[in-house]
């Protein structure tokens, strides 16, 4: 049991820093996709002079960056839940749930992306298509390819995630991925919070360094 604890606990790290290194990697596609719309803006409406890639460029760069960064987010538990009944339930319940939605609709949604995805961009590949939305016909076969390779990778980050709700329902605690990244919003209110227990009315001390908010009282506490 406890070698098959250690083995979920070592494939979970792997699927982990394979997500996160694809998505860092992708996420450079912003500042491509950013310099290449800021140069048509400048190009356009300075000396009217509009180029026939810069739609293309941008659609094809977003759709790698979502595409490629959806094990990453998943690995992060950054995709949007409808927690309202999820948030107060027991971690064992959670895990119970997701392991039941993970074999009853990730893994069919995801193969079928794979299966459809593969048949879309082996035909692309077949005759090198070319995109038809500008006269420069910018070659759009490889694009496809993002489709099998996201899917790819969210089939492994899924297998990570099934033993995540394994490990849990045994121990009653999830295992959380590494917090490399985070939100400007929370980071702000958690320091707008912070500041204001410290500077507020009824201020608080609160060790240097410290980055986690109290708990607000409930009316039942004494």
């Amino acid at each position: 049991m406890q070698q098959q604890g250690d083995g979920m606990r070592g494939y979970i790290r792997f699927a982990d820093e394979l997500s996160a290194w694809f998505g860092k990697v992708f996420a450079w596609s912003i500042m491509v996709m950013t310099l290449g719309t800021g140069y048509e803006v400048v190009v356009r409406y300075a000396f009217r002079a509009p180029t026939p890639w810069s739609f293309d460029l941008s659609y094809m760069l977003y759709g790698t960056l979502f595409m490629m960064a959806g094990a990453y987010t998943l690995s992060r538990d950054g995709h949007v839940r409808g927690d309202f009944l999820y948030r107060l339930w027991p971690p064992r319940r959670q895990a119970a749930v997701e392991l039941v939605l993970y074999f009853l609709f990730f893994f069919p949604g995801v193969t079928a992306l794979v299966l459809a995805g593969w048949k879309y961009a082996a035909r692309s590949w077949s005759y090198l298509e070319v995109s038809s939305n500008s006269p420069a016909g910018i070659p759009i076969f490889q694009f496809k390819s993002v489709i099998v390779a996201a899917g790819i990778l969210l089939f492994l980050q899924g297998i990570a995630q099934v033993f995540r709700c394994i490990l849990c329902l045994r121990t009653g605690v999830w295992l959380r991925a590494a917090e490399d990244v985070e939100e400007t919003e929370k980071i702000l209110m958690e320091t707008k919070s912070l500041d204001a227990l410290r500077h507020g009315p009824e201020a608080v001390d609160i060790p240097s360094g410290t980055t986690d908010v109290p708990e607000p009282r409930t009316g039942d506490e004494r």
